[in-house]
């Protein structure tokens, strides 16, 4: 393969069809959680714990009300910004459960899933060099989407011994003149970390001394055990400083239909809108449908399914430290992230020997950034039969290693 600034200086010498390809386009990795996924896939008798998405089927009364809005003809586009029966239920949810306002008018924005969100949040944001803020282990896509956009990723550690949290003297140690935006994700994928009111304060102070633009990624909120989310727009001054990522997949059992929001300034908004006319026009009118009506009268059911998610959470984590692996206890989302250092292995080979012995898939931690490397991602969104058959068979892995 010819470098790039062959290219450009003579771009008729392009040999293959990678040569065709964009520079950040050609670096780019494919997912490790998939490429685990793709590995699993064919495997007889496997269990997989690797995807985070429920094992719930989306509420009959919500499937419902698509088809019957499709029996009604209702395909048409809607207005680019979403519905506006939508866009107001959704504006009253989040201020009924999390203490935040938005004008439904010019302050929120359905999207195609939280991801939509978050790529139109960086492309609206980042111009060429401007370094992006990402408290690691974390979800893989912010970094490669900002690296599609010009910017610069920056990973900030965080640790199993602080409960996975954002400290305000980490983030203030990597905060450079380029610094423009923090990406946030608590409850957090992939540790089950969240963090406290009295854990954000101090990080609002710093967002607010360095100037900086939060994306906050709160697709988890609804998902914790004890402390209730406290969403980081929700606090004093920083409303205005962050966009709101959310969604329905995975409070709601709703993967599938791909809807999810953003919510923050209207200046932001207006940005993030122009790129969605370009892009994707609007969100399904489909899902949308089935979105309303899961805020209008899915809450039980997601109570329902957070608390057999809380169930299945006491039982993994119970199960990893029986068999000596240590395991922070996570208080949000439904991942565990055990150590597996005390084996000797990487967290790759971990994952690779434990599928292909013991046909038991998870995700290697080094796929999730800094601080992931000598642990192992296992959603516990499957039912319990699978998720006690796991841990013995991670069990009988691991004591075979001890012995050996």
């Amino acid at each position: 393969m010819i470098k790039d600034e062959e290219l450009q200086q003579n771009p008729t010498s392009r040999t293959s069809m990678a040569d065709y390809l964009s520079p950040q386009a050609r670096v780019m990795k494919p997912s490790g959680i998939r490429r685990f996924f793709d590995l699993a896939s064919g495997r007889k008798d496997i269990i997989t714990l690797g995807v985070g998405e429920p094992d719930f089927v989306t509420p009959w009364h919500v499937r419902e009300a698509c088809v019957y809005s499709l029996e009604m003809g209702k395909t048409q586009y809607t207005s680019n910004a979403g519905t506006p029966e939508l866009r107001e239920e959704i504006g009253y949810y989040l201020n009924r459960q999390f203490d935040v306002s938005y004008n439904p008018a010019d302050e929120i924005l359905v999207t195609v899933g939280g991801s939509e969100a978050i790529d139109l949040a960086l492309r609206a944001l980042i111009a060429p060099g401007d370094e992006i803020l990402v408290p690691e282990p974390c979800y893989i896509s912010y970094s490669p989407i900002t690296s599609l956009s010009g910017g610069v990723p920056v990973g900030i550690e965080t640790f199993a011994k602080d409960q996975f949290k954002l400290t305000a003297e980490s983030l203030k140690a990597v905060i450079t003149p380029r610094s423009k935006v923090l990406i946030l994700c608590y409850p957090s994928n992939p540790t089950g970390g969240i963090m406290t009111r009295e854990d954000w304060l101090p990080i609002a102070k710093v967002v607010e001394e360095h100037d900086l633009i939060v994306i906050s990624d709160e697709i988890y909120a609804e998902l914790t055990y004890g402390e209730k989310h406290v969403s980081f727009a929700s606090l004093p001054g920083m409303q205005d400083r962050t966009i709101l990522v959310s969604g329905f997949s995975k409070a709601f059992a709703m993967t599938g239909w791909r809807i999810g929001y953003a919510c923050g300034h209207r200046d932001l908004i207006s940005a993030m809108l122009k790129i969605h006319q370009y892009t994707v026009m609007c969100a399904p009118v489909m899902a949308q449908v089935a979105a309303l009506e899961a805020l209008k009268n899915g809450l039980e059911e997601k109570d329902r399914m957070v608390e057999a998610y809380n169930q299945r959470r006491r039982l993994v984590v119970h199960g990893f430290r029986e068999i000596g692996l240590d395991c922070h206890e996570p208080q949000g989302a439904f991942y565990a992230f055990p150590s597996i250092k005390a084996t000797g292995l990487s967290s790759e080979e971990f994952a690779t020997a434990l599928l292909l012995e013991q046909n038991v898939a998870a995700v290697p931690g080094d796929v999730f950034g800094l601080g992931g490397e000598g642990h192992l991602r296992c959603s516990y969104a499957t039912s319990v039969s699978q998720l006690t058959e796991a841990i013995e068979r991670i069990g009988n892995f691991v004591r075979k290693l001890r012995a050996g």
